[in-house]
């Protein structure tokens, strides 16, 4: 549970006991679903890690997923300003929706560059199952020199591209790129959040500087 939330600050008699819950990818950034809690149901997703709301047709606490498995585990929470509502950012396993997309709110509200979260954590999958088949776990198999390999490659193609090519062409050897760069850092054990990090890290010392 995240530092910054503290359950004693919350403004329950606000919303007569019930707080507006927000529910938010915490990789990707989508907006999943919104939901309510009680104290109890806060309590219960503090202790279990899975997120649990409180039902106002039901009138008890509801596990997300306790029927279908589909649930929700919590990375963090938050409270807004006004401390009368929540921010949870959660692990979804499975589609978050009872019609089955991602998001109550329907398949499209991904921010636009989501999906390289989504991407990224996919191939962290792959180097852990290692599925037969997928180019991914050739890519694993054939080692870190191979990985480099077709890094270079991806680079130079994208550097001629831009040189001598069109905007689609561009875009898909830079995409290539991208995807082959994301299979080396997971070989090293890092991912794209380390590249952001250091990113932003640049960015917060040029702005002081």
């Amino acid at each position: 549970m995240n530092s910054t939330l503290d359950p004693a600050r919350l403004d329950w008699p606000k919303g007569d006991g019930l707080l507006p819950v927000i529910v938010q990818h915490w990789l990707t950034g989508e907006v999943l679903m919104l939901g309510y809690m009680n104290a109890e149901a806060l309590a219960a997703t503090q202790s279990s890690g899975h997120v649990t709301f409180f039902s106002r047709s039901k009138q008890r606490l509801w596990m997300k997923g306790e029927t279908s498995g589909h649930v929700l585990v919590l990375k963090s929470a938050r409270m807004d300003c006004d401390a009368d509502t929540l921010l949870v950012q959660a692990e979804p396993h499975g589609p978050t929706c009872h019609t089955g997309t991602r998001s109550c709110f329907g398949d499209a509200v991904q921010p636009p560059l989501g999906f390289l979260a989504e991407l990224d954590a996919l191939i962290a999958q792959r180097h852990e199952q290692r599925p037969a088949g997928s180019y991914t776990t050739q890519l694993f198999e054939g080692g870190i020199r191979r990985m480099a390999q077709k890094v270079g490659e991806e680079g130079v193609e994208t550097a001629l591209a831009a040189v001598a090519q069109d905007d689609e062409a561009l875009l898909g050897e830079a995409a290539d790129l991208v995807y082959h760069l994301t299979v080396a850092l997971r070989a090293r054990g890092l991912g794209l959040a380390d590249v952001a990090a250091v990113l932003a890290k640049r960015h917060g010392a040029s702005r002081s500087s």
